[in-house]
Order: structure tokens, then C-alpha cells, then sequence
């Protein structure tokens, strides 16, 4: 699968501004785990996908604390981790979970933080 115009407007209705900012204009598509250099499209689903702005998605790849800090919030995920790590909205202090069919859930945060 690769990513669709019908993918990324459904993506913005759900992800209107960046989690981690709360901009809302200018939004990329963003893999919570990286395709890697011309990696897979199988990696192009919405559980695996946010909406950010660009400044934080090159943030993530360039700066070590805010890397760090992306991993905690579920913003982006290691090669190890499952898709159904909960995601944190820094903007409204709220966790969600992401599902195949693109939708947005609350959901308590990770056990790990509690």
C-alpha cells in the first residue's frame, strides 16, 4: 500500500494539528517507524502514520532529546515496537491509541509511566 490523496485527507480530518506542537498548517505525513531509505510500503498504514509539522519530524531525526522524547510519547517507534503503542498528545495532555482503519482512541497511558 502507499500512501493515497484519499490516506492523507483522511489523515488531516483525523490529525488536525501536530501532536507535539499543536500547529496546524503546512502538516507532513509522518511513520511512526521508519521505512527506512526506499523501505517498504507496507509501512504506509494508518496506525503507523501522524500527521506533524516538518519542524518536528526533523527535529526528531537531528536533535537526541527530542528523539529520545518521541520514543516516550509513542510519536516514533523502534523497529522492535508494536504499532499498538498508545500515542501522547502534548497539546490537549491526552494519550490515544491508533488503529488499522485510522481511527483515534483515548486510551490510559503506557504502564511504564504509571
Amino acid at each position: 500500500m502507499a500512501l493515497t490523496a484519499k490516506m492523507i485527507r483522511h489523515l488531516r480530518e483525523r490529525d488536525p494539528y501536530c501532536v507535539h506542537c499543536g500547529i496546524d498548517q503546512d502538516l507532513i505525513p509522518h511513520h511512526r517507524r521508519n521505512r527506512q531509505m526506499g523501505g517498504s510500503k507496507l509501512l504506509d498504514r494508518y496506525d503507523n502514520l501522524l500527521m506533524i509539522c516538518s519542524g518536528y519530524n526533523g527535529d526528531m531525526e537531528s536533535n537526541a532529546r527530542v528523539a529520545r522524547e518521541s520514543r516516550e510519547y509513542g510519536h516514533k517507534l523502534g523497529q522492535w515496537d508494536g504499532f499498538e503503542s498508545p500515542v501522547f498528545d502534548q497539546i490537549n495532555v491526552t494519550w490515544f491509541m491508533l488503529d488499522k482503519a485510522g481511527n483515534k482512541t483515548k486510551c490510559n497511558p503506557p504502564s511504564y509511566l504509571i
